[in-house]
């Protein structure tokens, strides 16, 4: 039996888009009325009856509904912001009860914190769910092959970030520590655009990509080429990157604050193959990253720029002598590796649970590292491979016993283990020392 059966077998049930066409259904108009639609449980097992209260900011409340047989309620607003959704735990029948929400989307009193923008549907964090519910009824088998395809998922988004990053220093020797921002960037950008300014999806990711592009562009023409210019070493422009790197964060924490950052764009449904459990968007994610992921392979090996590329980062010197503009190869590389960068950020903030902050840069660049240093410092393929053998570490250390955020420090262990074994990494090329 696959984890969706089972979990409404057990009462777990959670918010999801409409199923169908409801006349009280709530329609956002651009620069209007924005909506906060949900389903108290989902299409399988619909709550009758439960007490929907919407409030705002403060805690007063706006209206209050009671869903019918289909369990749908919806609320229409002309004014954006932050508002709280409340159920009213009497009205549940006596087996169910209100599963709290992720840390960034708890409001006082039991309440689910929800943003309201002009023109967008919003759907809360609500989970319904048994009483005496545990994950005991998910078989081990289950959740391996939940975990494994959520460790795809994450290496595919991490290798968007880690394959600039390795290219930074392939072709440079650089190791930096800013290029995270540039994920934190991404999805700072995309809940602006989408959420803020109420972009269309799509049209949010392209725009995105070509910003944290042109940040890219900028940096090495601003900072990167003047320094390398004046001959400093690799160990000056490695703290200028640290510096850049702290300088990035508090400008972010600045600019939106503390808070929790998802890009919600529209309701997505829930696609269960066998054991497996992903919204669409989770595999449409993964389908942009690997689309994405082979484009710039097939340019490394099959283009005159990966070629030259590919000498740059071999030996600088002789691509010089060889009639190549080391410099604008390099300016294309630090470029590319920020676009790949931001749009890893905005599809990391649209599909995992918890979003972006203004530190998960931070969070996630020894990760970064880890997968770079796997796979091969200096070579793209190898941080595809180790970005992926990251992401499937990570998530699947919890089903084996990893409490909390421990997981990344198994990661980080089995990492050591095999550079024990082998230091140049999956890919690298062992060379000689001494």
């Amino acid at each position: 039996m696959g984890v969706f059966p089972l979990l409404a077998l057990l009462g777990v049930v959670t918010v999801q888009g409409p199923a169908h066409a409801v006349a009280s259904l709530c329609l956002a108009q651009a620069d209007a009325t924005g909506c906060v639609n949900g389903t108290v449980g989902n299409r399988a097992a619909p709550v009758e009856g439960a007490v929907v209260t919407l409030l705002d900011e403060a805690g007063t409340e706006i209206e209050s509904q009671t869903t019918e047989a289909d369990g749908k309620f919806s609320f229409t607003l002309d004014t954006a912001g932050s508002y709280l959704i409340k159920v009213d735990p009497a009205s549940l029948p006596k087996d169910l009860e209100i599963r709290p929400p992720a840390a960034a989307f708890q409001g006082p009193d039991g309440a689910i914190k929800v943003e309201v923008v002009l023109g967008k549907s919003a759907v809360p964090a609500l989970e319904v769910r048994s009483v005496d519910y545990s994950d005991a009824g998910t078989s081990f088998a289950d959740k391996i092959a939940q975990s494994v395809v959520q460790g795809l998922r994450l290496g595919l988004l991490l290798a968007l970030a880690s394959i600039g990053l390795s290219l930074i220093y392939g072709t440079t020797g650089l190791s930096n520590f800013a290029h995270a921002e540039q994920v934190t960037l991404g999805g700072m950008l995309g809940y602006g655009l989408c959420n803020v300014a109420g972009l269309n999806m799509w049209l949010g990711i392209v725009l995105v990509t070509l910003i944290c592009a042109a940040t890219g562009f900028a940096q090495d023409l601003v900072i990167w080429q003047p320094l390398r210019r004046r001959g400093l070493g690799l160990t000056q422009l490695m703290i200028v990157t640290i510096g850049l790197s702290l300088a990035l964060q508090y400008t972010f924490q600045y600019v939106v604050g503390n808070s929790q950052k998802k890009v919600v764009v529209e309701t997505f449904d829930v696609v269960t193959i066998g054991p497996v459990t992903l919204t669409k968007l989770s595999y449409v994610a993964m389908g942009i990253s690997l689309i994405v992921i082979g484009a710039v392979g097939y340019v490394l090996l099959r283009t005159r720029i990966g070629q030259a590329t590919r000498a740059v980062s071999d030996n600088p010197a002789l691509a010089a002598a060889s009639g190549i503009d080391v410099d604008k190869i390099i300016r294309l590389v630090w470029t590319v590796a920020a676009g790949l960068a931001g749009l890893g950020g905005i599809l990391y903030a649209l599909v995992v649970s918890n979003g972006i902050r203004w530190d998960t840069g931070m969070q996630i660049l020894l990760l970064l590292f880890a997968a770079v240093t796997l796979g091969g410092l200096g070579t793209a393929f190898g941080a595809f491979v180790g970005s992926l053998v990251i992401g499937l570490i990570v998530e699947l250390a919890g089903p084996l016993g990893a409490p909390g955020d421990l997981k990344y420090a198994v990661a980080l262990g089995i990492l050591i283990l095999l550079l024990l074994v082998r230091p140049q990494g999956l890919l690298g090329r062992a060379t000689r020392v001494g």
